[in-house]
């Protein structure tokens, strides 16, 4: 048995991250995590809302509202519950009542995987994705991360991204780990020759000796251009349906502010999901 993290804003709860993890959870017989991140800085309103509060006074218009936060992220509890006695989902609430950030990656450590909807902010303000907040995760995080829509779609397909680097080797290996029951879709293991010349795939004997033990009926396809470009250009083929795995965020914090990551890109250019795994 896993342990998968659902993690979710409080005040509004994600229904893909939900849908999602309690699907691998069914899937793998996982422990499933609802992780609900109550930010002591955050909350529904903005300091706006109470100057304008009908009664006058600041300090009762704050406890009204804190009130009826407080309503609303225990409804979303409570939902979650409901859903995962349902469903027959072996279950743990956690209510992380700190810096939403922190509390996240420590969470992490103790995880297999983490699910998470793309557009996560927990602010009040809608940031285009990748969000700040899932940046950081990724950067920080201690597990591998799926990240999903807004909406849900079941799995059919994987695409397996590969490019001669360790990590991109290390993703299969755990999404084989956190959840082999995918290994029997349908998949393509896609490198792109960014050379001139027509060459192979890098360690071509080692990775097929690899993917025979993981992803035995794996079709390999070789593609020559610029690597993002080339991959964002086949990944916007891809049904919502389509799995996209990767590893990632290997480089220094500096490092991808100057150049952003591939799954940077295909968080703000394409509405698949991600696993992401990455080898520090």
């Amino acid at each position: 048995m896993r342990k998968i993290i659902a993690a979710m804003d409080g005040l509004r709860p994600s229904l893909a991250t939900r849908e999602y993890s309690m699907d691998l959870a069914v899937k793998s017989k996982s422990l499933l995590v609802g992780v609900f991140l109550d930010d002591f800085d955050y909350n529904s309103y903005r300091v706006y809302d109470l100057l304008t509060e009908n009664s006058g006074n600041i300090t009762t218009a704050k406890s009204r509202l804190d009130k009826k936060d407080a309503k609303t992220r225990a409804a979303a509890v409570a939902d979650f519950e409901k859903e995962c006695k349902k469903k027959g989902i072996d279950y743990i609430i956690h209510r992380d009542r700190n810096v939403a950030i922190r509390e996240l990656i420590r969470e992490s450590i103790y995880a297999d995987l983490l699910v998470i909807e793309k557009n996560e902010t927990l602010t009040n303000h809608p940031e285009k994705s990748p969000t700040t907040f899932v940046r950081q995760l990724l950067s920080d995080v201690q597990c591998p991360v799926l990240i999903v829509p807004h909406h849900y779609h079941h799995f059919e397909r994987l695409v397996l991204l590969y490019d001669g680097e360790p990590s991109s080797v290390f993703a299969i290996r755990m999404l084989d780990y956190t959840i082999p029951q995918l290994l029997g879709l349908r998949s393509q293991t896609v490198f792109v020759n960014p050379l001139k010349q027509k060459i192979r795939m890098p360690e071509d004997k080692l990775m097929k000796e690899f993917m025979d033990r993981h992803v035995p009926d794996t079709d390999y396809v070789v593609l020559q251009g610029e690597p993002e470009s080339t991959i964002l250009k086949r990944l916007k083929k891809e049904k919502a349906t389509t799995l996209i795995v990767l590893g990632a965020y290997k480089r220094g914090k500096i490092s991808r502010l100057i150049r952003p990551s591939l799954a940077d890109t295909l968080l703000a250019k394409t509405n698949l999901p991600l696993f992401i795994a990455h080898n520090k």
